[in-house]
């Protein structure tokens, strides 16, 4: 009889400890260490260029450049770079007809990806404070003064701000349990994501972006290897609807962690803990071990196999696979599932990992993602 004991347990403790241990560990350490940052005492705010890349979004537009105008920041402190990558549609016609003081425009006349509009925007930019947005997300109106506020600690290099998704259940449930996640980070050292929507750097430590890797990632692994902090404002929020195509969730699942995992093995040194102490750990626990989840769920799955005759191995090979038969009745909406929450968290968990699965293959083939197509919300 083959043992599979170690094999069943080695496989749950790699499914529960990025998922559940790490954030454990996280509030043992917070409630021990805060790492926090100090907040502007009354000073004049930064200067703030604010980047918005798009591509052909002249279903959004309009209102994100409205809600870019009601932004509360002094308009003589603040520079907004709309960059449109290469859009077909009337995103340049809506562009240019609100171009004016306060709103620049900057036109790339052919594709050439999302890390060539940030960094055409860059070159535009020139205040103090750098502030990432896309098209997606509604800010709230003291959203910029709030994500601004943590660069008084000259420790802190990159601000995330909060995007929050209303929906329960699937990405919204995700989405909350991340931001918790972030702030415990924050709380003991450095985040290691910021919000691809909403966060902000200092402009100096702002270099060229690299296509085929995550920007938002890439920024925080950058002021982190400087010797930056990275933190989450709670404050400094956004608004997002989720993704209701659970086909487009998955293909940019599978996008942005192939961009995520270029990005990460490409400063391969940060995970070193004798460098870079507690973030390395962080790296490994957040982003390297979920993303060997997939794996240990197929050890977690399988393993029982050679021990039906036990009641306990029986019992878990049942409830496993009544937990995947509820994502796929969930994917298919049958039995009401897909209105259910147990129904969309079985779904949102297998695709999720089903996506890692998927991004690991085009990244051993040696797949880069190159051109950024936005998720239509």
């Amino acid at each position: 009889m083959m043992t599979v004991e170690p094999i069943f347990w080695l496989s749950v403790i790699g499914v529960l400890y990025p998922y559940f241990g790490y954030p454990l560990l996280l509030r043992a350490i917070a409630s021990r260490r805060r790492a926090t940052a100090e907040r502007s005492s009354g000073g004049p705010l930064p200067t703030v260029s604010m980047i918005v890349p798009v591509h052909n979004e002249e279903r959004r537009l309009e209102k994100k450049i409205a809600n870019t105008r009601a932004l509360d920041y002094p308009s003589d402190r603040l520079q907004v770079i709309f960059i449109s990558d290469g859009s077909t549609d009337r995103t340049m016609e809506m562009l240019r007809a609100a171009e004016g003081p306060g709103l620049e425009v900057v036109e790339l006349n052919e594709r050439a990806g999302k890390a060539a509009g940030l960094n055409a925007g860059l070159a535009r930019a020139t205040n103090d404070i750098v502030v990432f947005s896309d098209a997606s997300i509604t800010l709230e109106p003291g959203s910029l003064g709030e994500i601004v506020a943590p660069f008084a600690d000259p420790q802190i290099g990159c601000v995330s701000g909060e995007d929050r998704i209303a929906e329960s259940g699937g990405e919204g449930l995700y989405g909350r349990y991340e931001l918790a996640l972030r702030r415990l980070e924050s709380r003991v050292h450095s985040i290691v994501g910021a919000s691809g929507s909403f966060y902000a750097q200092r402009r100096a430590l702002c270099d060229p972006f690299t296509e085929g890797m995550a920007p938002d990632f890439l920024s925080v692994l950058r002021t982190v290897a400087k010797g930056y902090r990275a933190i989450s404002q709670e404050s400094a929020v956004g608004s997002m609807t989720s993704v209701k195509d659970p086909k487009q969730e998955f293909t940019r699942k599978v996008r942005t962690l192939l961009r995520g995992m270029t990005t990460l093995f490409a400063h391969a040194q940060l995970l070193n803990p004798l460098r870079y102490g507690w973030f390395a750990v962080s790296l490994i626990s957040h982003k390297v071990l979920r993303w060997l989840a997939p794996v240990f769920l197929i050890g977690t799955l399988v393993s029982p196999l050679w021990r039906l005759d036990s009641p306990w191995y029986l019992a878990a090979l049942v409830g496993q696979l009544g937990f995947y038969a509820a994502a796929i009745l969930a994917l298919r909406e049958r039995l009401g599932l897909h209105r259910s929450l147990v129904g969309r968290i079985a779904l949102y968990f297998s695709s999720v990992n089903a996506a890692v699965l998927a991004a690991w293959v085009q990244y051993v083939r040696g797949v880069r993602q190159e051109l950024w197509t936005p998720t239509r919300r």
